[in-house]
């Protein structure tokens, strides 16, 4: 599975957000990702005053990962390239490459959006 921006954010904060379903299925789950566009999200957040951390984004990111056995998945050719392909349904480019991800690897998403489904995507939310 691999967790939207949101997700990732609920997840770190113990959010009542993040169901408790969602949050049963990520402790059971074999590999949880994040896609590194999520990083980006984050330091843009960060950047413009939208969200607050503890400490610099690259270093609550990589502590975030290493503390929850999260995977990071890169910003691939392949994956750029399906994102920019995906119908418009969903205008947020960030979304859209965590989309094009979950796709190309039969991945569901924990995400709260209900503009993901619409791309064939299982959601958990």
């Amino acid at each position: 599975m691999i967790l939207d921006t949101c997700a990732l954010l609920w997840l770190t904060s113990g959010s009542k957000r993040l169901s408790r379903s969602a949050q049963k299925e990520i402790n059971e789950a074999p590999a949880v990702y994040v896609s590194a566009i999520s990083g980006f999200e984050i330091a843009i957040k960060v950047a413009k005053g939208k969200l607050t951390l503890p400490k610099p984004p690259h270093d609550w990111f990589e502590q975030v990962v290493e503390h929850h056995g999260l995977a990071v998945l890169p910003l691939e050719l392949g994956v750029c390239i399906a994102a920019a392909q995906l119908p418009p349904l969903h205008n947020d480019p960030c979304d859209r490459f965590i989309i094009a991800t979950a796709k190309l690897r039969d991945l569901p998403v924990v995400t709260s959006d209900e503009q993901f489904e619409p791309y064939g995507v299982r959601v958990i939310c």
